[in-house]
């Protein structure tokens, strides 16, 4: 096991900023003080004028494993999120098959054991059917079960209020994570526009097919059946400026039944975006006007929305060349979330405590992390050294491109292709062992599976 001592970094860690020292033995932080020497051999990095965030835990990505491999796995995906300074991630059931027993969990838990470059853990999915077999979940053993109430079909597609009603009430003590958009109005709209397009829907009428009433009708049910049950929900990607007003601020986090995520797609882009980046914008919420995109950062401000994730979810390129009704909905953002993060604390848009409030701390408070998600004494060393003045240009592999790709997505593209950053993540280090360096990854890292507190 490695022993680090991190010198003079800027340590962003539970509302402030402080210069620091930092040792890692054994895995885990060993000491922070303001000068740290050690009569023993470490490998030190003298990292003066930067900056140390907990490593990033990201509470929805898409892996694609097992199943659809074609366009990423557990190994690929997790390995660039190492490059953009994720240590954790919870991913979603919609694989093939279904995570939908958990018998089928654990098969993905016996492939992250093997392959997963960062720490993991997988949602059990719900269906029509499986209502004894999400009542054997232990809340401590997991990070949730994930409802698709909306853009999903067969059994991962849950919208009969009776049946949501059965599962909010028998799980009302292990999280339950929705996507909420009212399939019904979707498919009427999608209709409508059909019939005067075909299948080759213009790419900028994704928001009007899904849009934010479809999201309003469902979020707003699961709000109302999460507080009849009394249950533990968080409401997944949020893109609308009325969803946000269904939303408290309460504090402490831990008090909150009812929470809520962002995606930095979502904080990014609006429908103008559509015209230049087509279907690889093509995601599900839509991603929809300024306005929504304001409203939704004044909501994570403000303490309605509580985390930053990524909806992390690669298709091929081909795959996202084929029309509209074709083309699949999701795109890879896994590697960029924390430079998209903080180009906008260099837009003065955000603060880095902020960021990482909303991409460490609270992750690791909603969904009870044990000892991760924080800079302590004690704690796992999952870290992610920035460089706020170090920027670097994506250059991804997409056909006609040349030169040497830096996305490390198995899909290949970015819709940050061209786009420069302003700061960098140099350094990542994985349960106390330095994974990624100055733009290399270093050894073959290996993600341990999350363990969760369970108190109510």
């Amino acid at each position: 096991m490695e022993t680090h001592l991190l010198k003079d970094a800027l340590l962003v860690n539970e509302e402030t900023i402080s210069s620091a020292d930092l040792l890692i033995k054994n895995g885990r932080i060993e000491r922070i003080d303001s000068n740290i020497d050690v009569p023993f051999k470490v490998h030190e990095h003298k990292l003066k004028g930067k900056h140390i965030f907990p490593g990033i835990i990201d509470d929805q990505v898409h892996f694609r494993e097992p199943g659809l491999t074609h366009k990423a796995t557990i190994g690929s995906e997790s390995r660039a999120g190492i490059a953009g300074g994720l240590t954790s991630f919870m991913e979603m059931p919609n694989t093939k098959p279904g995570a939908l027993s958990l018998e089928l969990l654990e098969d993905k838990y016996v492939i992250a054991s093997k392959t997963a470059a960062a720490n993991y853990s997988f949602y059990l999915g719900a269906s029509p059917y499986n209502l004894e077999e999400l009542k054997k979940v232990n809340p401590g053993s997991i990070c949730g079960i994930k409802i698709f109430m909306g853009s999903s079909t067969g059994d991962l597609l849950v919208n009969d209020p009776d049946v949501l009603e059965k599962i909010f009430c028998a799980c009302r003590d292990t999280l339950i994570a929705t996507h909420c958009e009212d399939d019904p109005r979707i498919a009427l709209r999608l209709a409508e526009q059909k019939k005067i397009y075909g299948e080759n829907i213009p790419a900028e009428l994704h928001p009007v097919i899904r849009d934010a009433e479809a999201c309003l009708l469902s979020s707003s049910m699961a709000i109302a059946t999460a507080r009849k049950c009394n249950a533990r929900l968080h409401v997944l990607h949020l893109t609308t400026a009325i969803e946000t007003d269904l939303f408290e601020n309460k504090t402490p986090l831990e008090e909150k039944r009812i929470t809520s995520e962002a995606c930095v797609h979502h904080l990014w882009f609006t429908d103008r975006d559509y015209a230049e980046q087509k279907h690889l914008i093509k995601c599900n919420p839509a991603i929809k006007t300024q306005a929504d995109r304001d409203a939704v950062f004044q909501a994570l401000k403000d303490g309605r929305i509580d985390v930053v994730a990524t909806d992390h979810a690669p298709h091929t390129w081909d795959e996202k060349q084929q029309p509209y009704t074709s083309a699949p909905a999701g795109l890879p953002l896994l590697q960029h979330s924390l430079p998209i993060m903080l180009e906008f604390y260099h837009q003065g848009k955000v603060t880095l405590e902020e960021i990482a409030r909303w991409m460490c701390h609270h992750p690791a408070r909603l969904f009870r992390i044990k000892e991760r998600g924080f800079l302590r004494e004690g704690y796992k060393a999952d870290l992610a050294v920035v460089d706020l003045h170090q920027p670097f240009t994506v250059k991804d592999s997409r056909p006609g491109q040349s030169g040497e790709s830096n996305v490390y997505h198995q899909c290949g593209w970015s819709p940050f292709n061209g786009h420069t950053f302003p700061a960098s993540v140099v350094q990542t280090f994985l349960n106390g062992n330095l994974v990624w360096n100055h733009g290399q990854f270093i050894a073959a890292s290996q993600g341990e599976r999350l363990e969760f507190y369970h108190h109510e």
